[in-house]
């Protein structure tokens, strides 16, 4: 096991003693265990109790935090004629039809998120291998006739959640530099997200382990009750 930093092991050491913290305790700690020079990011990281073999139980969906994400999203959208115009307009980054494709079939990939229209879909398929999942998918609203509103709503702090093949939820809620309020209210808008998107046929325990971390700090487990005001 790799050994861990002196500032890492600094603050590790003033972590609460509480298995679990009310969530507002555990924001003030991954706050306060962001030491490092950048704006760190706090991500919440969620164990679910579905089996994701079983297609009746993915957990996937998309959430625009009450208080965006802190970060500047860079957004192509593959779009003509009126869709590029909407585009343009509600502030995408790189815009363009047949020619955008190219662009990144030859290698440009400048962009956090890329969207499409409906109709442009059958000329972005050819870019399936070289993107994977930054693929445009109706799934995760990045495919769209209503682009402006999907450009206006990533721009806000839309974000995508889904579990992966453990069953396991991880995302960004927001920046060191967040006030307190406004990472707890992100935080409990993604996981009441989750309790709803609860698949009907998982059973038992749902939330089974909530952990709320900055990217260079410890984690600190949260009170499930806490986080989405009932038990998963």
């Amino acid at each position: 096991m790799p050994s861990r930093g002196k500032r890492y092991t600094a603050v590790a050491a003033t972590r609460p003693a509480e298995e679990l913290l009310p969530v507002e305790a555990a924001v003030a700690y991954v706050k306060s265990a962001a030491t490092a020079k950048f704006d760190e990011s706090i991500e919440a990281c969620y164990l679910l109790g579905i089996d994701p073999k079983k297609s009746d139980q993915n957990v996937r969906g998309t959430l625009t935090l009450p208080h965006g994400t802190g970060r500047t999203v860079r957004i192509a959208v593959v779009a003509e004629g009126e869709g590029a115009e909407a585009a343009r307009e509600a502030g995408a980054d790189e815009v363009g039809g047949q020619d955008l494709v190219e662009k990144i079939d030859g290698g440009w990939s400048d962009f956090d998120v890329l969207c499409a229209t409906p109709d442009m879909m059958r000329t972005v398929a050819r870019l399936g291998k070289k993107l994977g999942p930054r693929m445009p998918n109706a799934k995760s609203g990045t495919v769209s006739p209503d682009i402006g509103g999907v450009v206006r709503d990533l721009k806000r702090g839309q974000i995508e959640y889904r579990a992966n093949r453990g069953g396991v939820v991880q995302s960004i809620v927001g920046k060191a530099s967040f006030a307190d309020e406004h990472l707890a209210e992100n935080f409990r808008a993604l996981t009441d997200a989750l309790v709803r998107s609860k698949p009907a046929a998982a059973k038992g325990l749902y939330l089974k382990s909530i952990t709320l971390s900055s990217t260079m700090g410890p984690s600190v487990r949260v009170d499930s009750q806490s986080a989405a005001g009932r038990r998963g």
